[in-house]
């Protein structure tokens, strides 16, 4: 049986323990590129690092998730990210998030600020923006379009049908996380996305399935429960899936990946 070629498209490698076992986990599955995403000051300067160990492999993005408002120094982080702009495949982890639990220690309008200036950053260094909108899809793509980004990934959404459809009219992606096996509003958004601006991606290590008997931790290599069970949402052959959600990641990303 030939092994598909994947991308996870959105991994956080800084969290990960034995990030060589990981890889060579991913590598044996058929991963051929990962997109390591920053979520703050040290989880960038650590995705940089590992990006260097394996090149053509891992690729950076750099990032400021709005939970890490209350602890990071902002424009200190902020100066990093343009600094390092160029040199990554992405700005993101980024985007607003309306739980009150981030509300608690980043109000809305913070977060809309500091994502304003992100978005900034994107268009300057032309790079696609990975994009958390949790509770807050509608005001996210708002503010991806008043920064003129052209290039966005609407990561793990879970959101309306009604902003999905403006998510895809603007040109941009949305991606299959392993919670397409059992989460409805993510799987009602995977097959409604048109296959030519859909990814896949784990978000490792997020714990999948939490309470259930089907709980596990992510890594990379779980790309594969994503592809399945998006395959089957859109029936269609895993290889046809894989091919074309690995093309767009090339594309979207610029991959220079490792023969």
């Amino acid at each position: 049986m030939m092994k598909l070629s994947l991308i996870d498209t959105h991994a956080h490698l800084d969290e990960i323990e034995d990030a060589e076992a990981v890889l060579n986990e991913a590598k044996a599955a058929g991963v051929v590129g990962i997109i390591a995403v920053g979520q703050g000051l040290a989880s960038n300067q650590k995705t940089i690092e590992i990006a260097r160990r394996y090149p053509g492999l891992v690729f950076p993005a750099m990032g400021l998730h709005p939970w890490s408002l209350g602890t990071e120094d902002i424009d200190r982080c902020l100066e990093f990210i343009d600094n390092h702009g160029g040199d990554a495949v992405a700005i993101g982890e980024i985007g607003l998030d309306y739980h009150k639990r981030v509300r608690a220690v980043a109000d809305k309008d913070r977060q809309q600020a500091v994502f304003r200036e992100l978005l900034k950053i994107a268009v300057r260094h032309d790079r696609p923006a990975l994009i958390h909108s949790r509770y807050a899809w509608r005001d996210a793509l708002s503010l991806v379009e008043e920064a003129g980004a052209t290039k966005a990934v609407f990561h793990w959404y879970t959101g309306t049908s009604s902003v999905l459809r403006e998510i895809i009219e603007r040109g941009y992606y949305v991606s299959a996380t392993p919670a397409v096996e059992y989460h409805e509003e993510h799987r009602r958004a995977v097959r409604e996305a048109p296959l030519n601006q859909l990814l896949l991606e784990t978000d490792c290590p997020v714990v999948y399935g939490r309470g259930g008997a089907g709980e596990f931790t992510s890594q990379p290599a779980d790309v594969v429960r994503s592809l399945k069970e998006a395959a089957l949402l859109k029936g269609l052959p895993e290889k046809e899936l894989a091919r074309a959600t690995t093309a767009n990641a090339v594309r979207l990303f610029a991959l220079d990946l490792k023969p």
